[in-house]
């Protein structure tokens, strides 16, 4: 995995949207509040092609649940929910094929 702020190699699409990315970027939001953790997570998203994943490390109930939240209302979906042993939790997030979210 790499720093999403690191440019990688293009992950593989089909039709449009991505189908694989062999090397996800993380984005590490631990240390955010809200609303900052969605912003930073938003901005992530923005930069992925559609169908790209994004793995996103944060720490927090409130953050958990407005990351997620706000993610699934753009149409995104978490494709794992997996907590850590230091407390945070790791969500892989794959961006919403329609090019319109």
């Amino acid at each position: 995995m790499r720093d999403a702020d690191t440019p990688g190699p293009a992950p593989q699409r089909d039709a449009g949207c991505a189908t694989a990315a062999p090397d996800m970027p993380v984005l590490d939001i631990t240390r955010e509040n809200c609303p900052m953790t969605f912003v930073r997570t938003r901005l992530a998203l923005d930069r992925l092609p559609p169908g790209g994943m994004l793995a996103v490390r944060l720490k927090g109930d409130e953050p958990h649940r407005n990351v997620s939240r706000s993610v699934r209302a753009l149409g995104h979906e978490i494709m794992a929910d997996t907590a850590q042993s230091d407390g945070s939790v790791m969500l892989n997030i794959r961006k919403a094929c329609d090019p319109g979210a």
